[in-house]
């Protein structure tokens, strides 16, 4: 197959030696689980469950009420249901610390595991080729599966899109580009036929033709587990992509494996296509022919400062502080924590926060593995611009953005920036591009909700003012039929009087 030239990228050490020949281990059940209700994209749920309350493994303690989903963009609308990892009881629904930088907290379900790990009545198994298409996405929806790589956008959101494109082709994303991340190279190695099939079930939906498995060029072997799993399907076929980050960005595999660029602000589907990762496939498979929801993930733990780097298979909520402890905790000195990679994850300092299903990568860096803290000013030297896969000016953007010039910044393609940290990765002067930039990205969202609110605040007034019209206008409509009504009874007994007047005379 014909690969196109992506613009742009770099090509970081990967690390990937870590962990990547390890296979998965399972961590040990701990202790207590921490259950954000808010791991996706979109409306968070609703905890389903009270203190004191038992569960089974795989029931259901969070959901979003019908209400939320009132001009959702889809039947399903943009979130998720959250799962018991385990059998256990419900100890605390409270805010507590959430998997972010900001440390903000959030609300959370913590359960503890009664170590029986007793699945509840689950789902009967579909079987795709009997079952019609709007059970199969509501057995996704209801399962809780979000996008495995990072993004966590809801796969049963992301399934309508077969309604309003006309789509043609489902990419599978199995490159894992990040430094040292082998969570979806090991998950191929180890489970390929079950991924294969939850890839079968995804095309059955979509009703696709054509499915083009990437991977990168030098994950050789997961590629051979991959093409040895795919020989009796129609329609499938391995892909090795370059090894060049950002190659697993969604819209830069579209244009290498295409040719076509995703046009501004619009989705994938706009071409006919759909991407999905191999571990939203893999959940697929269980969801569809075990009728089990997403409850656990394969998470890569990695970095200098651990000392058994590998790929684990992990419960949500279980915390990272006991995900380090079953690795055998830190062998150097720490010097920085990032869930994700070093390019696009996040800095964090609390062990204790949980991991989501989002979390693809728990690092626990040295400071030689960190770029120096201290930043120098821009010396235009313009080696962020030949970097940027966007196609975009950084360093003029990090101007605007600095200068708090939002809106000229979103002029100059904000929006687009896919915080892939390419820019930094080459700045000789270490400036933190990317928080720049993230920053941009959440004021201009602040402004647009702002926006809204204040839409939304005049439409209330203009809709009180009316009220308040109307009810005037019903309140005189009343008065002038009770001066009707008055002079009418007053003119009736004024004739009266008369008539009784001249029945005297």
């Amino acid at each position: 197959m014909k690969l196109f030239e992506i613009r742009g990228g770099v090509h970081p050490k990967d690390h990937k030696e870590l962990s990547a020949n390890k296979a998965i281990q399972t961590v040990p059940m701990p202790l207590e689980l921490s259950l954000p209700m808010h791991q996706h994209i979109g409306i968070a749920a609703k905890p389903m469950v009270q203190v004191g309350e038992l569960v089974a493994k795989g029931q259901l303690i969070g959901m979003c009420a019908t209400k939320c989903l009132e001009g959702a963009a889809s039947n399903h609308g943009i979130t998720a249901p959250v799962h018991a990892p385990t059998s256990g009881l419900i100890t605390n629904i409270a805010m507590r610390r959430s998997p972010h930088p900001s440390g903000l907290p959030e609300m959370m379900v913590t359960l503890q595991p009664d170590g029986a790990d007793s699945w509840g009545s689950l789902p009967s198994a579909l079987d795709p080729l009997n079952s019609s298409v709007s059970e199969l996405v509501e057995r996704i929806h209801q399962s809780g599966i979000v996008g495995m790589g990072g993004a966590m956008f809801p796969t049963a959101a992301k399934l309508e899109a077969r309604k309003y494109s006309d789509l043609h082709s489902l990419i599978i994303n199995g490159a894992e580009c990040e430094p040292y991340l082998t969570a979806d190279d090991r998950l191929m190695r180890e489970e390929a036929q079950k991924i294969v099939d939850g890839i079968f079930i995804l095309q059955h939906i979509l009703n696709v033709p054509n499915v083009i498995i990437a991977i990168e060029d030098r994950r050789v072997q997961a590629a051979d587990a991959m093409r040895t799993a795919i020989v009796s399907q129609k329609g499938m076929s391995v892909v090795l992509v370059p090894t060049r980050y950002p190659m697993g960005s969604e819209k830069h595999l579209i244009k290498a494996l295409t040719g076509e660029e995703v046009p501004s602000g619009s989705l994938p589907g706009a071409l006919g296509l759909i991407v999905n990762n191999v571990g939203t496939a893999y959940a697929v498979h269980e969801a569809v022919r075990l009728g089990q929801p997403l409850v656990s993930r394969i998470v890569t733990v990695s970095g200098g400062a651990i000392k058994n780097p590998g790929n684990y298979h992990v419960l949500l909520g279980t915390k990272v502080s006991h995900l380090v402890e079953t690795c055998g905790g830190f062998s150097q000195p720490l010097e920085q924590m990032m869930i994700g990679g070093p390019m696009m994850g996040l800095p964090f300092s609390d062990l204790e926060v949980p991991i989501t299903k989002g979390t693809n990568g728990i690092l626990a860096l040295t400071k030689s593995e960190v770029k120096p803290g201290t930043h120098r000013p821009c010396i235009r030297c313009g080696a962020c611009i030949p970097a940027c896969p966007s196609g975009l000016e950084p360093q003029d953007l990090f101007v605007l953005v600095r200068n708090e010039k939002i809106e000229p910044a979103l002029d100059a393609g904000l929006a687009d920036c896919i915080l892939c940290g390419a820019c930094s990765y080459v700045c000789p002067s270490h400036i933190p591009l990317v928080q720049f930039f993230n920053y941009g990205k959440g004021q201009a969202l602040e402004m647009r909700n702002e926006v809204v609110r204040a839409e939304r605040l005049k439409r209330l007034s203009d809709e009180r003012s009316v009220r308040v019209e109307e009810k005037a206008r019903q309140k005189k409509a009343k008065q002038e039929a009770r001066k009707k009504a008055i002079a009418a009874r007053k003119k009736a007994q004024e004739q009266e009087g008369a008539q009784a007047g001249e029945v005297k005379a």
